[in-house]
């Protein structure tokens, strides 16, 4: 049996490793359609279990983002793979697709962000802002075009929309979103604007196993769209 609005890269004892599919959200309400939800069917079906199907979410992505994410089948490996979270123990890489020529090819961004009250997205904020919380990523071109840099990205913290408001912050939004000034549309048509996908993708996971503390090191492919509509331009 074959998963339905997702793929699966890895699954061995409670660990599963999925792709997210752009336009999806990782978590809501029971009668809104999220990968959460979509796993627990799958799961629930492939499995033929009757009741509840437990799944632990260690960590998130935006709805528009595309690529790996991990999952916990029970209790203990969640909180295990939570802890690798936190204590930053897990190498988390993008490619992110950004507006303008991005200089230098190689460094390092620290900001202080926050989220704005009562909407879902982020802003830079002086270091001594109360709600200010540090944000670093560290990013490398790895393609120039004539209106575009491909980078690859590694987060050193995760806060919310922190990829996408430290880019836009320095004048170099994601293609595609619109949220933070991005002029550029991207990735396929769709009818609900809620589900645009933004070029920006989750490359690679590298975590330890959290019963075997095997170490393991995952690559997911770009989405086709970025090919056929963006890189070859």
């Amino acid at each position: 049996m074959k998963p339905s609005g997702f793929d699966i890269l890895y699954e061995e004892g409670p660990c599963l490793v999925v792709m997210k599919p752009s336009g999806v959200l990782t978590q809501a309400p029971p009668h809104i359609d999220s990968l959460e939800m979509r796993i627990k069917e799958f799961l629930k079906q492939r499995d033929g279990k009757t009741g509840r199907v437990y799944l632990g979410v260690p960590h998130r992505l935006d709805r528009p983002v595309s690529g790996l994410m991990v999952f916990a089948k029970h209790v203990r490996a969640a909180r295990r793979l939570a802890e690798q979270f936190e204590g930053r123990l897990v190498r988390k890489t993008y490619w992110a697709m950004l507006e303008g020529d991005v200089q230098p090819e190689e460094g390092k961004w620290r900001d202080y962000l926050r989220k704005v009250p009562g909407e879902a997205m982020a802003e830079v904020v002086d270091r001594n802002h109360p709600n200010g919380r540090i944000a670093i990523l560290h990013y490398r071109v790895l393609k120039t075009f004539s209106n575009r840099t491909l980078v690859e990205i590694q987060l050193e913290t995760g806060r919310t929309h922190q990829i996408r408001v430290q880019a836009a912050s320095r004048g170099h939004p994601i293609l595609g979103d619109l949220q933070y000034g991005s002029t550029i549309e991207f990735g396929p048509d769709v009818d609900d604007p809620r589900e645009r996908a933004i070029a920006l993708h989750s490359r690679r996971l590298a975590f330890r196993h959290p019963m075997t503390r095997e170490r393991l090191d995952f690559e997911a492919p770009l989405p086709a769209y970025w090919e056929g509509r963006q890189l070859d331009s």
